[in-house]
């Protein structure tokens, strides 16, 4: 509250922003609590100080931006957001008016179809690679392409649907095909995150189920699966 006074009285004077103002105030404040901290308490508690308020200083510098956006969004958008917004599209609208229900409709959907499309077949490559690869070359070929696929540019994944779907096949362009971009996209995401959950399973619940008379395939759905759930959680969300 000193820093902030006296910096305030001192901008005044000068006629200068609240910028200045703010930078000036957390850098007297570093200052002023370096210095009496090391009279009282030491260097090292100092020091210790010190660096908590750089570093609570960027937290508060890198979350300027994100405040700023949520701050415009909604004083600009809040007018907007009402019953019309979720009830009507932009079909026939050009200008004012008109709502975001096609949107809101075609993101549900979209990503419900690349997720219907990606979620089973990315777990079900990390049960492959995990519980039945043992690192043969079929596995090592797999982890190879889903790493490289990982990287892939989302222009490159929509160009891909685009002339495989739309021009070789003769297909509309339709949610279907962005659904299938998508899933390109979401696959390898879902199947590497999901290779290491399963890997951090215990190996002694697998010996355990199979000790006890259960098949591998049972081992997988009734020990390993249900161990691994959360991590396959996060693994679909990451997607």
């Amino acid at each position: 509250v000193a820093s902030a006074v006296l910096m305030g009285g001192l901008v005044a004077l000068l006629g200068s922003g609240v910028g200045l103002w703010v930078v000036s105030t957390a850098v007297v404040y570093a200052v002023a609590t370096y210095v009496v901290s090391r009279v009282v308490e030491g260097g090292r508690r100092a020091t210790d100080r010190l660096v908590t308020v750089v570093v609570t200083t960027a937290f508060l510098l890198a979350m300027l931006p994100l405040v700023s956006v949520l701050y415009t969004v909604v004083s600009e958008g809040w007018a907007r957001f009402d019953a019309t917004f979720f009830t009507q599209s932009m079909r026939g609208i050009v200008g004012v008016g008109g709502g975001g229900l096609h949107a809101i409709q075609g993101t549900l959907i979209i990503t419900g179809l690349a997720a219907l499309m990606s979620i089973p077949f990315g777990i079900l490559t990390a049960i492959y690679l995990v519980e039945y690869g043992n690192n043969s070359r079929l596995a090592r070929a797999i982890t190879f392409f889903v790493d490289v696929m990982t990287g892939i540019p989302s222009i490159v994944a929509g160009l891909f649907v685009y002339t495989v779907f739309i021009i070789m096949l003769g297909q509309p362009r339709s949610g279907l095909a962005a659904g299938l971009a998508i899933a390109v996209m979401m696959l390898p995401i879902i199947a590497r995150a999901a290779d290491v959950v399963l890997r951090v399973v215990p190996g002694g619940l697998r010996e355990a189920s199979l000790a006890l008379g259960a098949s591998r395939w049972r081992t997988v759905w009734h020990v390993v699966l249900p161990t691994a759930r959360p991590g396959l959680a996060t693994a679909v969300i990451l997607g």
